[in-house]
């Protein structure tokens, strides 16, 4: 008998089943880099729109972990989802270089002692040392997971340009008339020994004392009040070490307030729970408004010195005695109500935490010589013995509590000298204030999620002023001149643009390295001998919220347009680099820097854990690179909902590995299918089988895009596996393998098959590269020249649709019939009573099932005959509409070429296959 192997049209392709990723993606990546890629992306897309992915800044300390690469691979995948649209993309990568962290590294190395005796210039170069070695190792690792970038002009803030065009905003929020210098308490971290912000403040559970304590009425209150005998006011605090720097006693002014027979007062609404607590234990004996206490005195036990009864509506009644102890050195809302009354700011308390002398200078301490330098989170237990009788009862509790995001530990309210945005003053030449401008900015947002706009919106509208100044040594100096004599900031717009012009060429550094009059312009009317310089440094959430200045506005760098298009980073940043970004951006230009912002979450075990080295569930972004490569990894960040916490683990990478297999092996299928396709045929050339796949991938595709466009790569990919593993190689590519291998190589259903299967794989890569790039690009290396054009790599693709064809069949039935017929059959396999379907025909009325053609209607089911009887022994039946049709064994012979049952016999082919090999051998 006749070998017909060799007659059949077998799939053909050099497309490798397995990827080999962890050996294979840094070969590839190496090349697209060395050919500098990214600037190539730049040039096929001269004259495009224009999309703008702003690059928040990571720190530049410490390897990239899993979080880090889960950042830049949502936002590779977004920009190059934009770029395969056709779009012109920039994403300038950047790194935030100046702070804390890194001034502690170095400290760290130094020790103490040496770091206090070094010059600040030269403190400032070894942290520059520092953040320049891991912007190298952070960068290799972006890299290695395929991220397309300018990664050789990235923006590092410790650029010396960078620098000055940070300090030319801060000339910029100063020219407006938004930059403030205020005496007043901020968050302190004395840890760190400097002020912080808000967005730089945790809060975490911590032990403190709860304390209640009597202060006698003066005499003259006495007085004015008609009371004879024992009248004091009992506050409540958490605070003992604030109670030297107690200046008044606030109360709520619609409050009542009552003295006791033992001679306490408290707010009435507060007495019986005083009583039942134990601070009170007399009856009520007089009662009086909180007016008529108003500006009287009482005196502090501690120190005998007057504490001033003040009204404020800060006063709570839902706990304490409803007297409280007021010290605007150590406290926002002391603050405003001292301010109120002309309240004295005492602050005993010094950059490390420790009373000073004015404890001894003030009088604020008996034996004040035991308190100086004493740590005032130890002053509390001698504080509590001082106070002797007027200590009315003592407990301690657990409650939240200020924590120092860098070092960890408890913060104290500590009034100092600093630097200000004033988030309610008007911007010159603006008729909103800053926060008017940032909310009505933020209205003209796309927000994804969009519950996101619910976070950014209150907090914007609630935040205090910003308080810009910190007491360290790395960062960009607040480098203005002060008049010693008279305190005034100097804000002469030639010496402002003359130090940025010097920060240009020396950096930031050049404040402290060069003297008054070298960074004074030539010929200035300031005396260099009657000025001093500012010290402190600029917060570095000011560096990094002013990027879309030094970056997008500046011209040092080809990064895209302002407003950007994007600005995308964890949901942290909410408090961070979105709302610093916005306020700057609103106070210079009163307008929002991003035009669409989206949040993303953070990466958690499979439990749901956060990741820690000691629950060693640490998963790091090298180690799954080496064991399943960059693929992976960016397929799992894509499958995964970003919006909440994202799950990984090596059984979830496992799973991913697994759907990235599925998607290679279906291209490699319709590579091997369409290898000698050289012209896509007619469009009234299409079969009925192949205008139903290429209206369903063309309706398929136009939803994946719809969800990718709104940055839903989670719904979209669902969508394209779904079709992938149900219509597509669940039904066509098993129904049409008849078609390829076994009909003549130019037979028109077969080149309508495969131009099906061509323009599929076309669109299909399209929405698969902003992904799977490596793959789509080794998917094009080993494409027929039809599918390939004059494509070089895969940045030269740009999406196609699906071609629109004449409407096929309704498939609702034809799935239904097909997925009923399959579980009648499925015991047949198990039982082997048959090997294949093909050795099957299917008997019943399927004049109303909607495939006219015959064969497509056998090759839906992949049988042998569809007919109205058969004399073939009955195997099985299924329903469809309550028409019942039974499965017989076929009659026919097998066809040793094509295996279907429609041969006279076993031993020659079938009539079609016949035709083929003979008008075959007669070419």
């Amino acid at each position: 008998m006749m070998d017909y192997k060799e007659t059949l049209l077998l799939p053909k392709t050099d497309f490798p089943m397995r990827g080999n990723l962890p050996t294979n993606e840094p070969k590839r990546y190496k090349a697209w880099y060395e050919a500098n890629m990214y600037e190539q992306m730049k040039t096929k897309r001269e004259g495009a729109e224009m999309f703008t992915l702003h690059d928040g800044p990571p720190y530049a300390n410490g390897d990239i972990h899993i979080g880090h690469a889960l950042n830049k691979t949502l936002k590779d995948i977004i920009l190059k989802y934009h770029y395969f649209q056709g779009k012109s993309v920039r994403m300038t990568p950047g790194w935030d270089c100046h702070g804390l962290p890194i001034e502690q590294k170095v400290e760290e190395k130094l020790g103490k002692s040496k770091k206090e005796a070094m010059p600040t210039e030269k403190f400032r170069e070894l942290c520059r040392e520092h953040a320049t070695k891991f912007v190298e190792i952070q960068r290799d690792g972006f890299k290695q997971l395929g991220i397309m970038a300018d990664w050789q002009n990235p923006y590092v803030t410790m650029d010396f340009k960078f620098e000055a065009n940070i300090y030319r905003t801060l000339c910029d929020v100063a020219k407006k008339g938004l930059l403030v210098e205020r005496h007043k308490p901020i968050f302190w971290s004395w840890a760190a020994r400097t002020a912080l912000a808000d967005a730089e403040v945790e809060y975490e559970d911590k032990e403190d004392y709860s304390i209640y304590v009597h202060f006698e009425l003066s005499n003259e209150a006495k007085a004015e009040l008609s009371l004879e005998g024992k009248a004091g006011v009992v506050i409540w605090t958490t605070t003992p070490w604030t109670l030297p720097a107690n200046t008044g006693i606030s109360l709520n002014p619609e409050e009542l307030y009552v003295l006791t027979d033992d001679g306490h007062i408290v707010a009435k609404a507060r007495y019986e729970a005083m009583k039942e607590e134990g601070v009170v234990s007399g009856a009520i004996s007089q009662s009086f408004p909180a007016t008529a206490l108003g500006e009287l005195r009482a005196i502090n036990p501690l120190n005998g010195r007057p504490s001033t009864i003040v009204l404020g509506e800060h006063v709570l009644m839902d706990g304490g005695t409803g007297c409280v102890h007021t010290a605007p050195g150590h406290g926002e809302d002391d603050y405003k109500v001292g301010l109120k009354y002309g309240l004295d700011v005492v602050m005993p308390v010094d950059e490390r935490g420790c009373y000073d002398e004015s404890v001894k200078g003030l009088n604020l301490l008996p034996n004040p010589d035991e308190f100086i330098g004493m740590h005032i989170f130890k002053a509390n237990e001698p504080i509590l013995e001082l106070l002797g009788e007027s200590l009315l009862k003592q407990s301690k509790f657990v409650h939240s509590y200020p924590h120092c995001w860098r070092t960890k530990k408890p913060l104290i309210y500590r009034a100092t000298n600093q630097w200000f945005i004033s988030i309610d003053d008007k911007p010159e030449g603006s008729k909103e204030s800053l926060r008017e401008s940032a909310l009505d900015a933020i209205d003209g947002v796309s927000f994804y999620p969009e519950s996101s706009k619910n976070r950014l919106k209150p907090m914007i509208e609630g935040r205090p002023d910003w308080c810009i100044s910190r007491q360290r040594s790395w960062g960009v100096p607040i480098a203005f001149f002060r008049v010693k004599s008279t305190k005034e900031v100097i804000l002469d717009s030639d010496v402002l643009e003359h130090i940025a012009n010097l920060f240009d060429i020396h950096g930031a550094d050049a404040w402290y390295s060069m003297s008054h009059a070298e960074l004074l312009p030539e010929g200035s009317k300031y005396n260099p001998d009657d000025l001093e310089k500012i010290s402190d440094i600029l917060d570095v959430w000011f560096d990094s919220g002013s990027t879309w200045n030094s970056v997008l506005s500046s011209g040092n760098y080809d990064a895209g347009e302002y407003p950007a298009s994007l600005y995308i980073e964890g949901s942290d940043q909410h408090r961070g680099w979105f709302q610093s970004s916005l306020l700057l951006s609103s106070a210079v230009n009163q307008i929002s820097p991003y035009k669409t912002l989206i949040t993303h979450g953070f990466t958690v075990d499979e439990k749901g854990e956060k990741m820690s080295k000691s629950k060693g569930n640490v998963v790091a972004p090298d180690k799954v690179i080496k064991q399943y490569g960059s693929e992976i990894l960016r397929l799992w960040v894509a499958l995964s909902n970003y919006q909440t916490d994202l799950k990984i683990s090596d059984g979830i990478l496992k799973q991913t590995a697994e759907q990235y297999r599925k998607i290679r092996n279906t291209f490699r299928f319709l590579l091997a299918n369409v290898n000698d396709l050289e012209a896509y045929v007619q469009q009234d050339e299409y079969g009925e089988l192949d205008r139903w796949i290429l209206s369903k991938a063309k309706e398929v595709f136009a939803s994946v895009k719809a969800s990718f466009d709104v940055y839903d790569f989670l719904g979209g990919l669902a969508t394209l596996n779904h079709f992938i593993t149900n219509e597509l190689s669940g039904i066509y590519m098993d129904i049409t393998k008849d078609r390829l291998y076994c009909e003549a190589k130019d037979a028109i259903t077969r080149r309508a098959t495969q131009s099906a299967m061509a323009h599929i794989a076309k669109a299909m890569l399209g929405l698969i590269a902003p992904v799977l790039t490596y793959t789509a690009d080794e998917i094009l290396e080993y494409a027929p020249a039809l599918f390939k054009g004059d494509m070089e790599s895969v940045f030269d693709l740009v999406y196609v649709e699906v071609p629109r064809v004449e409407a096929s069949f309704d498939d609702t039935l034809l799935i239904e019939a097909r997925q009923n017929f399959s579980e009648a059959i499925d015991s047949l396999k198990k039982e082997k009573i048959i090997k294949a379907t093909l050795e099957l025909e299917i008997v019943g009325d399927a004049s109303f099932l909607p495939i006219e053609n015959s064969k497509d209607l056998e090759d839906w089911f992949v049988v042998s005959a569809i007919k109205s009887s058969s004399e073939g022994e009955q195997v099985a039946s299924f329903e469809v509409e309550g028409k019942t049709f039974t499965v017989h064994k076929a009659t026919a012979h097998k066809c040793p070429r094509c295996w279907r049952f429609t041969s006279t016999s076993q031993e020659c082919a079938c009539e079609r296959c016949s035709g083929v090999v003979d008008t075959k051998e007669r070419a």
